[in-house]
């Protein structure tokens, strides 16, 4: 399959920059919130549909907001798909931008400190860019990792290699079901799925694999796992070995938010291992 014509890196440094400037940005409005007693309302028509399993506070709301209101501005031709709000079509050649103004909303609400706000850059279905703030990391303070297609890992615009210990045996796991990691790897389950992908990334996790995530939770991860040497793998609901992941939509005519696939993130050596029958 042929991907899309490359966006020139100029302008695609430019759109990272604004990426990171709206990852700070979500951040800020959560950091902001904190302490304070939140609006928050479950997702459903009413009593009988509503989950409470998924939860949105007032910051979501108001972060996306002030997102889209940015990027009207900015990129008026573009894209926007997120959580909170209708998707914005754009032109057909443009960029769309996948927006989680708070991803690991529960972990938000109540104080619990794992939590991530993730903007990502989707060219004809391949992500380009993106920038993920994080209310910690491997420095143990909230910031911001960012990339672009063909770049290189950042944080807060430093650069950041990944060092692996060749002393640690058993590595961690990013995983919806706990249970299910074994072998080699300890398993994790954060609540935030742009907190994983970006601890893949940073060297945190060694893999993080979801069953069914929406693009805009994992469109800037697997810029910046790919940015950081690793690879990102799904399969379909009835295939039973993982490929590499190429586009959220293979076809011209798919929907960006109608995908939902199972998706694996790691280092080649990492998958490897994770992958190989038991």
């Amino acid at each position: 399959m042929s991907g899309p014509a490359p966006i020139p890196d100029a302008e695609l440094e430019a759109m990272e920059r604004v990426a990171v400037d709206l990852a700070r940005l979500a951040g800020a409005e959560i950091q902001g919130a904190l302490g304070r007693t939140l609006a928050v309302r479950y997702k459903g028509a009413d009593a009988e549909t509503v989950s409470f399993r998924d939860p949105v506070s007032e910051v979501d709301q108001r972060a996306e907001a002030l997102i889209r209101d940015r990027l009207a501005e900015l990129y008026p031709r573009h894209g926007i798909l997120g959580e909170e709000y209708d998707e914005k079509p754009g032109d057909p050649d443009a960029c769309v931008w996948a927006v989680d103004p708070v991803d690991g909303t529960a972990n938000f609400i109540n104080g619990f400190p794992l939590f991530a706000a993730c903007i990502g850059i989707v060219h004809r279905g391949v992500p380009v860019a993106g920038a993920i703030w994080c209310s910690t990391s491997h420095a143990l303070r909230p910031g911001t990792y960012h990339a672009r297609r063909g770049g290189t890992l950042r944080f807060d615009d430093e650069r950041l290699e990944r060092v692996a210990n060749p002393a640690i045996r058993r590595r961690l796991a990013g995983e919806p079901d706990v249970a299910a990691a074994s072998g080699a790897f300890d398993a994790r389950k954060t609540g935030s799925a742009a907190i994983e992908c970006a601890f893949v990334a940073a060297g945190l996790l060694s893999v993080a694999r979801f069953a069914a995530p929406n693009p805009w939770d994992v469109a800037a991860g697997i810029v910046l796992v790919e940015a950081a040497g690793g690879r990102a793998l799904t399969r379909r609901t009835d295939a039973a070995d993982w490929a590499p992941f190429e586009t959220f939509a293979p076809d011209a005519g798919d929907r960006l938010n109608a995908w939902r696939q199972p998706l694996l993130l790691g280092h080649p050596d990492d998958l490897a291992t994770y992958t190989a029958p038991s």
